[in-house]
């Protein structure tokens, strides 16, 4: 079954519920910061690790103290679907169990 693209109102109502997250060239996206970059990569794992569980990933970028996050959906031709919006909510939760703001 395809996935369908959320539209742009479904997008700005869904991130009403994701403080943070935000809408830029077609993808949704965040980053954080935390208290070092252990924390930083041990919170990359704890994604990649939601990501493969959910069998959705995005473009992960580890900094010195800082994680960002790209995300899109591929076969919704290259917009942002419910998947992008469930992986979110998931990446957020890990978030306040590592320290993230």
């Amino acid at each position: 079954m395809p996935v369908e693209p959320l539209s742009p109102q479904e997008i700005e109502e869904r991130l009403a519920g994701l403080p943070g997250w935000s809408f830029e060239d077609g993808r949704l996206t965040r980053s954080y910061r935390l208290a070092s970059h252990f924390a930083a990569a041990a919170m990359v794992v704890h994604i990649a690790q939601a990501q493969e569980e959910l069998d959705h990933h995005s473009d992960l970028t580890l900094g010195y103290n800082t994680v960002a996050l790209a995300v899109h959906t591929h076969s919704a031709g290259g917009t942002v679907s419910e998947k992008d919006v469930e992986l979110a909510r998931k990446v957020e939760d890990l978030a306040a169990g590592h320290g993230a703001h």
